[in-house]
């Protein structure tokens, strides 16, 4: 009977002290990274934020949270001690790291780590070129504009049939295009400058769309023939690099792959590395740069930012866990709430609602920079220039021709004079009108 009592009393105890244990207050190290833990105002909120919330209602734990000091996951250094997260684990001063702590060999010899609570892999992002829509407009108003203005090509009714018209402006583009010389050609001087002007500006136009044609070819065999880490590594047209003293750093350099030593003895060579994988980014967004990271990370990059492409080869698929001091008895629960999770699709929901894509109908081909509006700017001006002198050659004329007419006394006024050839061309066309009618 006694001993019936003391085993009860043993597992009452037992029991409360593991309530106890699990209702104390944790304090957890987290680490300031896109999407997984971002400051909104005073709080802090992203996917381990949410994935912390879970687990604590399902440990029932409380918790007190702060950001590692160095902002670094953990590396060991030459004299054996370890930085970052993993470092405060082992001196004590946190309980729990929850950030996207890749599961290594190396890091579960010093701390305990739970199962991973995300895949991911290594690959590597490049900088897409996006073709956007050029505006394209026809100038062939302004030759209207002008042979209506300037009265050199005021058709005489008693001497031509025809004046320089629109259609005449299309069949003279037409023309000039076969190289046959096909006519009515402008005879004012205005309207020849703005012919100058027009071809000048096409073959301008033509020389900038060979030059971009030309760049889009050879980058064609640059860029888009880079597929897999066996094209990065057999090129020397762009620069690569991964995050210096990182878990993926430390795969190419362990590597047995010839391929993928030859990527890391040339990071090492052109000092490729990168302090963040932030800046990893930006260098790739400025070009002439690859960056290799786990995926979970690149595929948030090219959520983010539409003018990144993710490879598709991935390579040595790992997971991201939760760490913990040596002999923590939270390890094993926390396996199994994330297990949980997992199971009930909870992780899932938490990956779609942090990694959304802004980037909408998105054109997913590797194509060269197409030529904007902007580096157009320097012809456009010319043609406007152009356009503006004939302008005003051809008032000129029409001023300079009132003024003779005016002189001889056959008109009195410049408008009048406008209007009258009007309206003389308008009743010589009638007239022919007529005479086919009667034939």
């Amino acid at each position: 009977m006694k001993g019936c009592l003391a085993l009860i009393f043993c597992v009452t105890v037992l029991m409360a002290g593991r309530v106890t244990a699990g209702k104390q207050t944790r304090d957890l190290i987290l680490l300031h990274e896109d999407p997984y833990t971002m400051a909104r105002g005073s709080e802090l909120e992203g996917y381990c934020i949410d994935l912390l919330s879970q687990l604590s209602k399902k440990l029932g734990f409380r918790y007190k949270q702060h950001l590692v000091k160095d902002n670094r996951y953990g590396a060991m250094d030459t004299s054996g001690n370890w930085n970052g997260m993993i470092g405060e684990i082992i001196r004590g001063e946190a309980d729990l790291a929850i950030a996207p702590l890749t599961l290594t060999a190396v890091r579960e010899q010093f701390v305990d780590m739970t199962t991973p609570f995300m895949q991911t892999g290594i690959s590597f992002i490049l900088r897409k070129d996006w073709a956007s829509e050029e505006s394209s407009f026809s100038l062939l108003m302004a030759y209207k504009v002008l042979v209506k203005i300037s009265p050199t090509e005021w058709a005489e009714p008693d001497t031509e049939q025809h004046s320089f018209t629109l259609l005449h402006s299309f069949w003279y583009i037409t023309g000039s295009l076969t190289l046959q010389g096909a006519g009515p050609h402008p005879k004012a001087m205005s309207g020849r400058i703005v012919s100058a002007i027009w071809w000048l500006f096409t073959l301008l136009l033509l020389a900038c769309y060979f030059a971009n044609f030309n760049i889009m070819m050879r980058s064609s065999s640059k860029h888009t023939s880079i597929k897999s880490f066996e094209d990065l590594a057999n090129q020397n047209v762009i620069d690569y690099g991964t995050v210096e003293a990182g878990a993926t750093m430390m795969f190419f350099k362990n590597s047995n792959n010839p391929i993928y030593r030859r990527i890391y003895q040339h990071m090492e060579r052109k000092k490729s590395f990168v302090s963040s994988m932030e800046e990893g980014v930006r260098r790739t967004q400025e070009g002439n740069f690859a960056f290799i990271g786990e995926t979970a990370f690149l595929d948030l990059a090219v959520a983010r930012s539409c003018k990144l492409i993710r490879s598709q080869e991935v390579t040595t698929v790992r997971g991201y866990s939760i760490a913990a001091p040596k002999g923590s008895p939270l390890v094993k629960n926390l396996t199994i709430a994330i297990l949980q999770l997992s199971e009930s699709g909870e992780l899932t929901f938490l990956r779609d609602k942090w990694w959304a894509s802004s980037c909408v109908d998105a054109d997913e081909s590797q194509a060269s920079e197409a030529l904007q509006a902007h580096d157009l700017g320097g012809l456009f001006l010319l043609l406007g220039l152009g356009l503006s002198v004939g302008l005003l050659l051809a008032l000129l004329e029409l001023l300079s021709r009132a003024r003779n007419q005016a002189k001889d006394g056959k008109v009195g006024t410049t408008c009048f004079l406008f209007f009258h050839r009007n309206r003389v061309g308008e009743e010589s066309a009638k007239q022919d009108d007529m005479d086919k009618s009667k034939a």
